[in-house]
């Protein structure tokens, strides 16, 4: 449906594939991995919530990061669910506006999740001593507040923007999902000034400054454990923030991956989003749940009073 300029009321969804053939093997794709995604991060969340042992700074901002993967898989994969149960992909616009918005909101809070969770594996390993004085729970309310009220701030400018635009060569959305980079590609309208914006928002909050903290509390980090002599003592204090440090850089590469996709390759944007709002959300509890012992612990000690109390029940 090509237009030179109108008023937009609605927009469709292509989706991730256009070929009728794979419509039903990618609905069942999609519906497992989202499902396995909720189950996967409720479950880690209600292990924090129930297990006092979890009721920890690093917990609480991972209980955080929980909530945000399960809200934006919801938020982007939907659509792909929706279309193939009610052969409707289209979305109105003020839908599609919300859907970016939120999206938007939360990709970037949950990249400042990570880099307060960064700050608290500096407190406890270089201050140790001073752990539970400075990461109190006031604290770390204030951190993960600040990362919400921050998070949803900061995409306001790109919302506003867009619902400026009056003229659209298309109302076809190249996407599974209604993302801000679509809209600039469709848009015959000046989009000069969100360009800009966009480059220099994208390079400041979501590469330099995360990047520089994340960075810094690592370098401290690293120098605190050479000091230690031993090999087990340096191993173990690596192992508190070896899950942490593996999410950010599996963060950073999908970060990097998206950004240097041609802009002439829309095939190659929509893996690289599917990688980042589907398979990242089903590897952050997974990666937390090999790799930590207390999540393990709280784990086995949650299943033994399940077992406990249903036998009790039985008898």
């Amino acid at each position: 449906m090509k237009q030179n300029q109108t008023i937009i009321t609605y927009f469709i969804i292509k989706g991730i594939s256009d070929v009728p053939q794979l419509q039903a093997p990618i609905f069942v794709l999609v519906l497992v991995i989202y499902l396995t995604v909720l189950i996967r991060n409720m479950s880690l969340l209600l292990l924090v919530c129930l297990d006092s042992h979890l009721h920890t700074p690093m917990y609480f901002f991972l209980a955080n990061l929980s909530v945000v993967d399960m809200t934006s898989s919801t938020v982007s994969l939907h659509k792909v669910l929706l279309t193939f149960i009610t052969r409707d992909n289209t979305v109105v616009y003020l839908a599609c506006l919300v859907q970016s918005y939120i999206f938007g909101s939360l990709s970037g809070h949950g990249l400042f999740i990570l880099t307060a969770m960064s700050y608290d594996r500096y407190v406890a390993i270089c201050r140790p001593l001073n752990y539970n004085i400075i990461m109190n729970f006031r604290i770390c309310l204030l951190l993960a507040s600040f990362c919400w009220i921050f998070g949803f701030i900061q995409v306001v400018p790109y919302i506003w923007l867009i619902s400026m635009f009056s003229c659209y060569s298309s109302n076809e959305i190249d996407h599974f999902f209604c993302d801000l980079v679509p809209f600039m590609d469709i848009t015959c309208s000046d989009k000069s000034i969100l360009e800009t914006l966009s480059k220099i928002q994208g390079l400041i909050i979501y590469a330099i400054f995360p990047f520089f903290l994340i960075s810094t509390s690592y370098l401290f980090i690293i120098r605190a454990i050479m000091k230690i002599r031993s090999s087990i003592g340096r191993r173990k204090v690596f192992t508190t923030c070896s899950s942490h440090l593996t999410l950010i850089v599996l963060l950073y590469t999908t970060l990097i991956f998206q950004y240097s996709v041609p802009s002439n390759s829309p095939g190659s944007k929509k893996l690289v989003s599917l990688f980042n709002t589907a398979i990242i959300p089903l590897l952050n509890p997974l990666i937390y749940s090999l790799k930590n012992k207390d999540v393990k612990t709280a784990f086995r000690r949650r299943l033994g009073k399940c077992k406990a109390e249903i036998l009790q029940i039985v008898h």
